[in-house]
């Protein structure tokens, strides 16, 4: 293991994270980094450590939405840049009204003012937000699963530091620390996530 101020944080945008890692800008990346693929022809992934889905997040008194197909004619945010409510519109509810934001934080303002209905990405992601102190009760998950993302730390190709993170992995899932780590970031939310995946076992 490292020690904090062993550590050197940088800040890498979605687009540039193939690229930092081939330049060796960065040493590996833990974000909510889907295993595809495409990206998986670039650079190496540790894990999945993190088994998440497409999902929706409404406020917390909406009895509307209980179902994909709710959101036709509903406002349907996601922040630009994204494909999660394009894929929405174009497989599940073709007359959702797309609202494209500059951020997250901006959707979930529109949320609780009711200019929007509702915000789509990862259940992980609106987790996170939904049990930040400010908006703890006001929003809940729709749990519909729409997608599986399969969440990996991306490393440089070739890079023994795959094989190192695989068992710090597996060793935060048999020292519990894996589902404290769970609990105390997403259950306010009431998120009720997949069970820790196995190393290499990617869902499709």
């Amino acid at each position: 293991g490292y020690k904090p101020d062993q550590i050197q944080w940088k800040e890498t945008k979605s687009a540039e994270r193939e690229n930092a890692l081939s330049r060796g800008d960065v040493d590996f990346i833990a974000a909510s980094y889907s295993i595809t693929p495409a990206r998986q022809q670039k650079v190496d992934f540790a894990g999945p450590y993190l088994l998440a889905h497409q999902d929706v997040l409404i406020r917390a008194d909406d009895a509307a939405i209980k179902s994909p197909s709710d959101l036709n004619s509903k406002k349907l945010c996601s922040v630009t840049g994204s494909t999660s409510a394009q894929n929405v519109h174009d497989k599940l509810a073709p007359k959702a009204q797309l609202q494209q934001y500059p951020t997250y934080s901006a959707c979930l303002t529109g949320l609780q003012n009711k200019a929007i209905d509702a915000l789509t990405t990862d259940d992980s992601i609106l987790a996170g937000y939904a049990s930040q102190a400010a908006f703890k009760g006001k929003f809940k998950l729709g749990g519909f699963k729409m997608t599986n993302e399969n969440y990996g730390i991306g490393v440089k190709k070739g890079s023994d530091l795959k094989a190192k993170i695989n068992t710090a992995l597996e060793a935060m899932v048999s020292d519990g620390s894996w589902k404290t780590a769970v609990d105390k970031n997403f259950g306010p939310a009431n998120y009720k996530n997949e069970p820790a995946p196995k190393i290499g076992n990617i869902v499709s």
